[in-house]
């Protein structure tokens, strides 16, 4: 298996070894993969292909001036994506919430460039495909 050197801030390492030590992983090289794995696959949904969804995406990041510097360009960058959108303070976090309508690769490009934006500390987002709406789905 081919080894790979990764940066990251010395409080992810260190998460990254309660979580192996808590679940009992091999080790962290276990949980990166783990993670690895997951977040491929998070996008890899053929059912939701080629469909038009609604996306609710929530953007936590601490609270300070900077908060605008790096969620105005998720705004921009994406405005025909967007439907709606709010930015409060919840605790000691900026909280900007979009709710987004289009497909599947739209919502996903929109999550992936708010994940990796300075300040941001964690996106949630929840889909749901519009022309399943009011219908029982049987699977």
């Amino acid at each position: 298996m081919p080894v790979v050197s990764v940066s990251m801030p010395a409080e992810l390492l260190d998460r990254l070894d309660t979580v192996a030590d808590e679940y009992e992983y091999t080790g962290r090289s276990e949980v990166v993969r783990e993670g690895a794995r997951a977040l491929l696959g998070e996008f890899d949904d053929e059912r939701l292909d080629g469909r038009e969804l609604a996306g609710i995406i929530s953007v936590f990041s601490e609270y300070g001036d900077t908060n605008a510097s790096h969620v105005t360009p998720l705004r921009h960058d994406h405005e025909g994506l967007i439907v709606s959108s709010d930015h409060s303070h919840v605790g000691s976090y900026c909280l900007d919430l979009f709710v987004l309508e289009g497909t599947l690769e739209e919502i996903s490009a929109f999550v992936t460039t708010a994940r990796a934006a300075d300040g941001v500390e964690t996106v949630e987002y929840s889909l749901v495909p519009l022309d399943g709406i009011g219908q029982i789905q049987l699977e």
